[in-house]
């Protein structure tokens, strides 16, 4: 069986993931992941990303590579390798990446934007495949996306496409991380949706005072996050839920425009939030349907991602396939 491979490499703020991918068939071969650093500074990441594809290199007994794929935080300079001003990167704000990595590997560099390539690995790989057009959302730690049009990433002149959480639903809502006020990111981002969920267990009539959360987390409210919300949401946690639900509506909501400005009718959910439950993908898609033009209501639908982690690696490595 014939083979393509390629080395993928998902750059996150906490953690690099990379793997040897056969881009034919989507198989990860081999993967490994190492921790970003990325506070100390772009030569402490970049001697990271170099050992990692070291590393992967070392792993290799497949065949040659194709070409090495990244996809990064930040803006990504389009047909070019330079990222600029990546969130949560001390001291980082245009570096060539690509070019550096050429120097060092000698294989051909394809750098897109993160989001960009998740969406990529789902239109290839994942929940997307069957479908030529559509949004993808990544609802985790901030709120993100991709745009696939005719199966090909939509970058946008500057290539800052599919920047999902930060278009505004309250004009008047609360301050954003990127200055702007009532972005979507800033109600149901992992951060402030914490934030929301401690200000009303905190209430001194609190009637959630027998909530799962607060026994998950000893009483400590510092300690809640999503992941906390959503395991006592599982466990029948009926305040827990209804946190998760109003987050799901505000985000339809937020989606609805973005179709109508489209004309898309499918919309893939992946990041960590995603996985709370099926009610939750239900509620995204009931508030959007109430939203959207009626050209569109019926059509309209929201599945969950399929590829998990692996969406950025299987995305990245893709971007070989148009050398």
């Amino acid at each position: 069986m014939s083979k393509r491979l390629a080395i993928g490499i998902d750059i996150g703020a906490t953690t690099i993931k990379g793997g040897i991918v056969d881009v034919l068939d989507g198989r990860i071969l081999f993967q490994k992941k190492v921790e970003t650093l990325a506070l100390q500074g772009p030569n402490s990441v970049l001697r990271q990303l170099n050992f990692l594809i070291k590393e992967l290199m070392f792993e290799n007994k497949y065949g040659e590579f194709s070409g090495i794929g990244v996809g990064a935080p930040g803006i990504v300079e389009i047909g070019g390798g330079v990222v600029k001003n990546p969130p949560n990167f001390s001291d980082w704000n245009e570096i060539n990446v690509g070019e550096i990595l050429f120097k060092e590997f000698r294989l051909p560099v394809l750098i897109e934007n993160d989001a960009n390539v998740a969406a990529l690995g789902e239109a290839k790989y994942g929940a997307g495949i069957n479908f030529k057009d559509f949004l993808f959302v990544i609802w985790g730690t901030g709120v993100g996306g991709g745009i696939i049009l005719d199966g090909k990433i939509f970058r946008g002149p500057s290539g800052g496409a599919g920047e999902i959480g930060h278009t505004t639903i309250d004009y008047n809502g609360p301050v954003c991380n990127c200055g702007n006020r009532g972005c979507i990111e800033s109600y149901i981002g992992q951060r402030y949706l914490s934030e929301r969920t401690r200000e009303k267990l905190m209430r001194l009539a609190n009637p959630y005072k027998d909530s799962k959360i607060l026994q998950l987390v000893n009483g400590k409210l510092e300690l809640i996050e999503p992941a906390i919300i959503s395991l006592a949401a599982a466990q029948g946690d009926e305040f827990a839920k209804n946190i998760l639900l109003e987050a799901a509506n505000l985000l339809g909501i937020s989606l609805a425009s973005i179709l109508n400005i489209l004309d898309l009718r499918v919309v893939i959910i992946g990041g960590g939030i995603s996985e709370s439950g099926e009610y939750v993908i239900n509620q995204i898609q009931q508030s959007l349907r109430s939203r959207v033009l009626k050209s569109i209501k019926n059509d309209a639908i929201v599945i969950k991602a399929k590829l998990g982690n692996n969406a950025g690696i299987l995305g990245a490595a893709s971007l070989v396939m148009e050398l």
